[in-house]
């Protein structure tokens, strides 16, 4: 019985940059707040519904002028909010980073009317599974522990720091058009054809290889993969190009795990990234201890 009075029930929130696939958003009833994707004159929610992710890839190397994203309204983000945090004893809300986008902005204002010792709100730092993996390990953390909100926050914080997002380019031109990443602008790769290896840690979208090739490029992101240890889970990222998320998980060979996700980019993270793209987010054993 008393375990029972001392279970807590926690709820999570996030954005639709997080790429969680949808039947584990059902599993742990996770509310996502949708980005919108603006292109031909409309404004499309990045809902699954309004805009399908194939559709949109294909439909993105004519889209002209390129298609631009934009943050959830607040009133959509209190609206998500409001209704996941519904019988909940504590909400936690993981975004991607404020530094580049105004979505950790909607969601705060978003959950102001809320009570502010029943609400964290998380800059998760990151995008796609990298974000996805802290909200799915958070939901996993508050089940096992009865709804232990310390707990939870450690094991977000943990897999933060044991985790990593990387994504191969076809092309510099979609990143360079985002307006968000000072070094893509240049457009240095696009003159030089060069396909770049970027990583998105603290926030910032760094690169960390440039090649002439792409098959070049998934090989650099191979050995970026497996050189921090031994990978724990993975999801393998692709924008229309499922063969080779296939093969990249083939050639990862023993060193990928049996807990892999292959997700297809949501069109708010596509957007800047262009079609074609091999991304990869693994989270490391090395979380636990």
């Amino acid at each position: 019985m008393e375990s029972m009075m001392t279970t807590k029930k926690i709820r999570f929130v996030t954005d639709s940059t997080s790429d969680i696939p949808p039947q584990v958003v059902e599993r742990y009833q996770i509310g996502v707040v949708p980005c919108f994707v603006n292109f031909g004159g409309k404004s499309y929610s990045d809902d699954g519904k309004e805009l399908t992710r194939e559709s949109f890839y294909e439909q993105m190397p004519s889209i002209r002028p390129m298609a631009t994203t934009a943050a959830p309204p607040p009133g959509l983000a209190e609206r998500i909010i409001d209704e996941t945090f519904v019988g909940a004893d504590h909400l936690i809300i993981i975004t991607a980073p404020a530094k580049l986008s105004g979505i950790h902005n909607a969601m705060r204002l978003g959950s102001s009317k809320l009570p502010q010792d029943k609400v964290t709100l998380i800059d998760g730092g990151t995008v796609s599974m990298a974000l996805g993996w802290q909200v799915i390990t958070a939901a996993e953390t508050a089940e096992a522990t009865g709804g232990d909100v310390d707990a939870v926050l450690k094991a977000i914080q943990a897999v933060r720091d044991n985790q990593r997002l990387y994504a191969a380019l076809t092309t510099l031109e979609y990143l360079k058009h985002s307006g968000r990443v000072g070094w893509a602008a240049a457009g240095i790769g696009a003159l030089l054809q060069i396909k770049p290896i970027i990583e998105v840690r603290d926030g910032d979208v760094i690169s960390v290889a440039r090649v002439r090739t792409f098959s070049r490029a998934l090989d650099e992101m191979l050995e970026l993969v497996r050189n921090p240890g031994t990978i724990e889970r993975i999801a393998i990222l692709h924008a229309n190009s499922e063969d080779a998320a296939q093969q990249f998980r083939v050639q990862l060979g023993a060193d990928c795990p049996d807990d892999v996700y292959i997700v297809s980019a949501t069109p708010a993270i596509g957007t800047h990234t262009g079609p074609g793209i091999i991304g990869v987010a693994p989270v490391y054993k090395s979380w636990r201890s």
